[in-house]
């Protein structure tokens, strides 16, 4: 987990020439509305790009936050809230554009507008926050009702714990590198076993007779390879979408906790680098199901090789949506606008069911 520092009890009195001190990737600092904040662990995933925050390092992010030619969301305001250093000294706030002031103030004022959430301490102060931040939320966000909706849509930035016991909290997270150290070796193992049995030349379709079956030759495994890629990229949206994420009812504890389980954490904290992709244990499971399901559909051969594209199509998605979190690509390359789209699903279009292409969302 990144470097984020905590908020002192007492506010700091920062000045000018301290705060143009920090200007750099080891150590950025800058201001909004008199307020400081160090915002070094964010540089390197701000998804406007690393250069973009630190052309601003030691200075007021006030107006680029209001835009144009992005007005920031309300979430990416309280979550700046969680970098709160100190506070300008007076003489400096007064260097600051009037417009800005004028501006924050009233954004300051709406947000604090809503009666039970506190911008500036709810999402900081887990003694303030609706859950004990001390213990497993697994249990404990079921209890939230009405309020679970609006509470796992403001993203955080700290580790969740979800078990008491450790065992099954180990089991709920993983490394990135997990992931392709242990479906890689397993996509080319049964690639290269269901490429052998096609090679033989008795692999038919349909039927068992000659006349009214299909051989399926060898050459044909890339195309049954990338037709379980694109299945499963059709699976992951219509489960995602549909399951992940659905509005539990308020007055029903088990889904709520269910939601958190399968998604809501991530939502609620989307920077845990621990819980970015699926830990192999419980991922193996789900993996098993469909390897089952496809052996018992299809003849072996071709089942197992749309399956193996499957798996493999879903290797690439927890790498890539790793990357978008935690990645830092070049400003203009296609990643880069994929990663911009990809965190406004976290801060600004949570409910949308937006996840990592335009084009499907939109479909």
């Amino acid at each position: 987990m990144f470097f984020r520092p905590s908020s002192p009890s007492e506010p700091r009195c920062i000045s000018p020439s301290e705060l143009r001190q920090h200007c750099s990737a080891e150590s950025c600092w800058v201001t909004r509305a008199g307020r400081v904040y160090d915002v070094t662990g964010l540089v390197r995933l701000h998804p406007g790009g690393e250069q973009l925050l630190l052309e601003r390092a030691g200075g007021d992010v006030g107006p680029a936050m209001e835009g144009p030619p992005h007005r920031h969301s309300e979430n990416a305001r309280r979550w700046l809230e969680q970098y709160y250093i100190g506070d300008l000294s007076d003489q400096s706030r007064e260097l600051q554009p009037q417009a800005t002031r004028k501006r924050v103030k009233t954004t300051v004022s709406s947000e604090r507008a809503d009666p039970w959430i506190d911008p500036r301490c709810k999402t900081v102060d887990p003694e303030t926050d609706l859950v004990d931040w001390s213990k497993p939320l697994l249990w404990q966000v079921g209890h939230l009702r009405e309020k679970y909706d609006d509470w796992v849509h403001q993203p955080v930035d700290r580790p969740i714990r979800l078990f008491y016991s450790d065992f099954v909290e180990a089991c709920s997270k993983t490394a990135w590198y997990t992931v392709p150290a242990v479906w890689v070796p397993v996509v080319i193992y049964l690639s290269w076993y269901c490429y052998n049995i096609l090679a033989q030349g008795n692999t038919r379709i349909f039927s068992a007779t000659t006349d009214t079956s299909i051989l399926v030759h060898k050459y044909s495994f890339p195309f049954l390879f990338m037709l379980g890629m694109f299945l499963w990229s059709l699976v992951e949206y219509l489960i995602h979408r549909f399951l992940f994420h659905m509005k539990p009812p308020a007055s029903n504890y088990y889904l709520i906790t269910l939601h958190f389980m399968l998604h809501g954490q991530h939502h609620k904290s989307p920077f845990d680098g621990s819980r970015l992709v699926f830990p192999p244990i419980p991922a193996s499971l789900v993996i098993g199901f469909f390897y089952v399901t496809f052996r018992l559909l299809l003849q072996e051969a071709v089942g197992v090789s749309i399956f193996v594209g499957g798996l493999c199509g879903y290797v690439v998605y927890d790498m890539i949506h790793y990357y978008l979190h935690y990645g830092s690509p070049r400003k203009g390359s296609y990643l880069h606008g994929l990663k911009a789209y990809h965190v406004k699903h976290h801060f600004e279009h949570q409910r949308s069911g937006t996840v990592q292409v335009a084009l499907t969302d939109f479909l």
